[in-house]
């Protein structure tokens, strides 16, 4: 645990030092400007002693001014003189969580310490928890307009189809309504099934088996023959599998489809040399997977968000924006990382490390 004291004596220094270095890190000072710079080069220290009777300010005062860039660490006052107006200002402005009296005994200093240690950890998780609540609550809200909107779009498309198809009398006029009440649907369709993978990587147990990637990666390729064909694009796959691997092939496919249906329905319109391209490596305990294709590209303007809710960088394909979003989710629950680079009109590469459970 990081200690920083704060004092113009320097026997006092000293002597704390010598006191607790080997309990503590114990970082000294003998100004308010020297203790700004060893917090500012220490961000994770936890407790702040800080002598009242400082020649530059008080200690009070150097408290309270800290304590908008450095909430975290707790702070404690040390004073010979507590009188009625130094606890106000203490409490008050400075957030003080306990005085200490001078001069100290080493046994109220690592009582004071253990306490503030407590609190520390305690303030810190909830901090956290706030900071996952605000988030959970930001996501809540673009995914309430998503689904009034995503939802209502298609199922409006249908409605305005059979409204005009019940005015026709001839066949032929209702067959080019029902194509369209088709695209409207498979779209519904597309969506359900976004919402279905954003809640299996919220609930549920990982379920473990042996993955092999070559049968993995030939089953995709089968998934994506048809879109081949009919779109003149190149579908290469390479594996590189030396030892077992393990993980969850429900959640694997999830990131693999999202990746991969993006870097096809992503590609330049009208380019001759269409490709997509699917690798793994599985060695010493990971896989290293890479999607790369001949896409439209990503604007870097737009690389920093792909991954949030309901984001869509481009109008070429109607995404749902929970694709790369999921596939961050899913990455989280294999405790794995993402890596993307991408250049406008020549591609994007995708570069997963998985480990293996």
């Amino acid at each position: 645990m990081k200690i920083l004291y704060i004092d113009d004596e320097v026997n006092n220094l000293i002597g704390f030092k010598a006191n607790f270095r080997y309990r503590y890190v114990i970082h000294t000072a003998s100004s308010t400007d020297e203790a700004l710079e060893i917090l500012v080069a220490n961000p994770d220290i936890r407790v702040v002693f800080c002598d009242q009777r400082m020649p530059d300010e008080l200690g009070v005062d150097f408290l309270n001014r800290i304590k908008k860039d450095f909430p975290r660490p707790i702070r404690i006052l040390l004073t010979a003189y507590a009188d009625m107006e130094t606890v106000v200002d203490a409490v008050n402005k400075g957030h003080i969580f306990r005085f200490v009296r001078k001069p100290w005994l080493e046994e109220e200093i690592i009582s004071s310490i253990e306490e503030a240690d407590k609190f520390y950890i305690t303030s810190s998780m909830l901090d956290i928890k706030n900071k996952e609540l605000q988030k959970a609550y930001d996501e809540l809200d673009k995914f309430a307009y998503s689904v009034s909107h995503d939802l209502r779009d298609p199922l409006t498309g249908v409605l305005s189809a059979v409204r005009i198809a019940l005015d026709f009398d001839k066949i032929e006029g209702v067959h080019e309504l029902l194509q369209l009440m088709e695209g409207s649907l498979v779209k519904l369709d597309a969506y359900i099934d976004s919402l279905r993978d954003y809640y299996l990587l919220r609930r549920g147990e990982l379920m473990m088996s042996d993955i092999d990637f070559h049968v993995l990666f030939e089953n995709i390729r089968q998934f994506y023959k048809m879109y081949m064909r009919n779109n003149n694009v190149t579908f290469d796959i390479n594996v590189y599998q030396i030892e077992t691997f393990k993980s969850d092939k429900a959640i694997l496919e999830l990131i693999l489809h999202n990746l991969l249906s993006n870097a096809f329905k992503y590609q330049q319109k009208g380019h001759e040399d269409q490709k997509v391209n699917l690798s793994v490596t599985v060695v010493n305990g990971s896989a290293t997977i890479e999607v790369a294709d001949t896409g439209i590209g990503i604007s870097s303007d737009h690389i920093d968000d792909i991954f949030k809710l309901f984001f869509r960088g481009s109008d070429q394909a109607k995404g749902m924006g929970f694709g790369l979003y999921n596939v961050q989710s899913a990455l989280q629950k294999l405790q794995g990382t993402i890596d993307v680079k991408s250049q406008l009109a020549k591609g994007t590469t995708f570069k997963l490390v998985i480990p293996s459970k």
